[in-house]
């Protein structure tokens, strides 16, 4: 009896998974970053997908002083 045979890798992980910011249910590997290096269970994974990640960090992403800056005229 070959237990690798039987049971493949998708039937450990889940496949789809609910974004905790959003509430849009998408794709695990795809749509969502790992988090854990060298696992590969599904709490490798972070709960809130890559879209609403990069809108968090571009939203809360500390403002240059500098941005606003010209030369002075004299």
């Amino acid at each position: 009896m070959d237990l690798e045979k039987e049971f493949d890798l998708e039937h450990l992980l889940f496949k789809q998974r609910r974004c905790r910011s959003c509430g849009k249910t998408k794709d695990l590997i795809t749509d969502f970053y790992r988090t854990r290096k060298g696992r590969v269970t599904p709490s490798a994974y972070a709960y809130e997908c890559k879209e609403c990640t990069v809108d968090r960090v571009i939203k809360n992403r500390k403002r240059s002083d500098n941005a606003n800056w010209t030369y002075p005229d004299w």
